[in-house]
């Protein structure tokens, strides 16, 4: 299985999306109950904008005990997904699962802040993808705004006489 796996990666890796997805459908009906095969074949699908046959993918292999890097990518693909496909709700929480349990794990939370958009949060979401900004920012420019970034993130709307 090992082997099957890493060459279905690699196909992906090297943009023969439909043949790293065939085998990697082929790997889950041999190992229904392998969490990492339901992960890869997930994101196969995502790759080839099949956006809604991912989704049960990501949610058999975050219940099969997905764990480490995996459930995080599992986490913000099936966030994601939920998002493209107009299930904002859905969305919401799996990226708070995430942010939850990978607190710095930024990629998550500027999927939120798309998300929280999409439910007409907007303060929300700029606040989020404010701090994200400073956060993780090399630019010396942003970075000398860092202590004002931040103050004014969540008061946006805030008007001072």
């Amino acid at each position: 299985m090992k082997a099957k796996l890493e060459r279905a990666i690699f196909l992906r890796s090297q943009n023969r999306l439909i043949e790293s997805n065939s085998l990697l459908l082929e790997l889950v009906k041999a190992h229904p109950e392998n969490a990492v095969v339901h992960y890869q074949c997930a994101w196969s699908f995502d790759v080839l904008g099949k956006e809604s046959d991912a989704v049960p993918y990501y949610e058999k292999a975050i219940a099969l005990g997905l764990s480490g890097e995996d459930l995080e990518g599992a986490l913000l693909g099936l966030g994601s997904t939920y998002r493209t496909l107009g299930n904002y709700e859905r969305s919401k929480l799996t990226f708070e699962k995430g942010i939850t349990l990978f607190p710095n794990n930024h990629a998550l939370r500027v999927f939120y802040a798309m998300t929280l958009y999409n439910l007409n949060q907007p303060k929300q979401a700029m606040e989020i993808l404010l701090n994200c900004l400073v956060e993780t920012t090399s630019d010396e420019k942003v970075k000398q705004y860092k202590r004002a970034i931040q103050f004014y993130a969540d008061k946006l709307d805030q008007v001072w006489e």
